[in-house]
């Protein structure tokens, strides 16, 4: 992606987990028409994530699958503890909020973090500031509603 301009939307949990967001994230994936791998380290938090993809939006459920099954080059969304596009995803959701990058950088990445993850979010915040390519946003949860940040 050299020369490719890399965004990265900083996602600060106040009010939901971000279980309850990622349905959201992963339905707008979709419908831009784009894939997306989901990374945490934390298996419980990929088992209830997989289950709110399935129920959280009344409207329809978001096909996906776990990495390692050998019909992850079909998943839209890949639930995995890596950030490694098995399924030619171009859009990256860190749902536990440790930073990882992948071997190539992903198009756009959700960074998803909550308190006891903000000082680690701090320092990717800054640190990705200094790197050439990378457009940087910030969200916060206000009234119910996401929100730009300063």
């Amino acid at each position: 992606m050299c020369g490719t301009i890399v965004r990265v939307d900083f996602y600060q949990l106040s009010r939901d987990p971000a279980e309850a967001a990622l349905p959201l994230i992963a339905r707008a994936a979709l419908n831009a028409g784009e894939r997306l791998v989901v990374v945490s380290a934390d298996e419980a938090q990929l088992g209830r994530i997989g289950d709110l993809l399935w129920s959280k939006l009344p409207d329809t459920f978001l096909a996906h699958g776990r990495t390692g099954s050998p019909d992850d080059a079909r998943q839209p969304i890949l639930l995995s503890d890596r950030p490694e596009p098995a399924n030619g995803a171009k859009f990256l959701a860190i749902a536990d909020g440790v930073w990882r990058e992948g071997a190539e950088p992903f198009a756009r990445t959700f960074y998803m973090f909550d308190e006891a993850t903000l000082q680690a979010a701090r320092d990717c915040w800054r640190a990705l500031g200094t790197r050439d390519g990378i457009e940087r946003k910030f969200w916060k949860q206000q009234g119910g509603k996401w929100v730009e940040g300063p």
